[in-house]
């Protein structure tokens, strides 16, 4: 079950930019492999040329989905096309054990002028599959791409969501040993997401997959590791989480500052800690530094959490007006234990948000003040929507140190 499925050893790929030069670029390749030389030659550019792929390498066994992300144009297609076959690399080797499934583009590997099932037929015969094999799974695939009523149609009546289910259903029924996804569940709708997901934790059961995507929830949902491209160099191969945060930053820069929102009660807010990582079922520990000018009563306090700017879950306690919480003028460090947390795997971002006795003025707000990698459970596990329950009890230990702590 762990046997290696993919080794990739420093490929690099180069292109032309120039469609004359390319084709004379290819006509002298053609000529120097007939002569027994490498395809590729020594690795030195031509005018015009560029590497679209540098020495990138990996290893992949079976039962492992590896992440392939990066910004358009970053080699990730190139790398899947290699990996399929479909190009030579011109420098570096690739090894790759069993039969290869693959979805890299809409519609790629279709007739458009045959019926749907006439290309199941023609896409399974490629793999190697006997008409009696072809048999046996079509009535699968046609029941898991859900267009039965249109099966019988040419594909290039077919629009692109019904390109990926037919797409996607042969390429994952087909028993690869190796999947390869390009950037393909971004078309489908929500609830054939889900069962492309359910369909991916099965297939990795016995083969190794390899998922192209722009979507953090999607690769942090399914993948064991990344690989981080940047014009066509491995710039990370590693965990997931780690990929996802520099591919966010070579997107978007360093983290923005967080929103505070607070009335004229508080002078100052700052975080004091937060993890970068925690388990799932884990607990999250918050500490902020408070500075209040005159006393305020604590009555209503929630701790949000967002995926991708969409709500995720929420943890709330109301301290009722016998227990709403009186705090001084001064500085205070007010601590939160929130959870158990029972997220699936992936980066949220953390609000705080604290309200007067009423529950209706605010006092302070302080939007996406952390950002917490949550490690998840098994591969395809899926967020736990339910708000945390709280008690909440009061430290004065130290007579400028007030410690709110909320736990379960």
């Amino acid at each position: 079950m762990n046997d290696m499925l993919i080794k990739a050893e420093g490929v690099s790929k180069r292109f032309c930019r120039s469609l004359k030069k390319s084709l004379w670029y290819g006509t002298q390749d053609l000529c120097s492999e007939i002569a027994g030389r490498r395809h590729g030659g020594h690795g030195q550019l031509r005018e015009d040329e560029f590497w679209a792929l540098q020495d990138v390498g990996f290893e992949l066994r079976r039962g492992e989905c590896l992440g392939l992300i990066g910004r358009n144009g970053a080699g990730k297609t190139t790398l899947l096309r290699l990996l399929n076959g479909l190009i030579r690399p011109d420098r570096g080797r690739i090894e790759i054990r069993g039969r290869v499934g693959a979805l890299i583009a809409l519609g790629a590997g279709f007739n458009p002028i045959l019926t749907g099932r006439e290309n199941i037929h023609v896409n399974a015969s490629v793999l190697g599959l006997s008409r009696h094999e072809i048999d046996r799974k079509l009535d699968g695939i046609i029941d898991f791409s859900e267009i039965g009523d249109f099966i019988d149609t040419p594909v290039q009546n077919y629009s692109s969501g019904m390109q990926l289910r037919l797409g996607f259903a042969v390429a994952s029924a087909l028993e690869p040993d190796v999947l390869l996804l390009d950037e393909v569940l971004a078309v489908g709708d929500a609830g054939f997401r889900t069962k492309c997901f359910k369909r991916i934790g099965e297939v990795l059961q016995n083969a190794a997959v390899i998922f192209v995507s722009h979507s953090e929830a999607q690769v942090s949902r399914i993948c064991d590791s990344t690989l981080l491209l940047e014009s066509g160099v491995a710039k990370h191969h590693g965990s997931t989480s780690d990929g996802l945060r520099l591919y966010r930053e070579s997107q978007q820069g360093p983290a923005p500052p967080p929103r505070i929102v607070a009335d004229a009660s508080v002078s100052a807010l700052e975080l004091h800690h937060v993890p970068e990582s925690m388990p799932w079922g884990g607990m999250l520990e918050i500490e902020l530094a408070v500075k209040i000018s005159r006393p305020i009563m604590l009555g209503l306090i929630f701790v949000h959490f967002s995926r991708d700017g969409e709500y995720q879950a929420n943890a709330e306690v109301r301290l009722e007006s016998g227990g709403a919480m009186q705090l001084g003028d001064g500085n205070h460090i007010l601590t939160f234990s929130v959870g158990p947390v029972h997220l699936g795997r992936g980066r949220y971002q953390v609000s705080v948000s604290i309200f007067d006795a009423s529950g209706k003025t605010t006092i302070f707000q302080a939007l996406d003040i952390a950002s917490v990698d949550v490690v998840g459970p098994a591969t395809g596990g899926v967020p736990h929507l339910v708000p945390i329950a709280f008690q909440v009890r009061q430290d004065v230990a130290s007579p400028v140190r007030t410690r709110l702590t909320l736990d379960t």
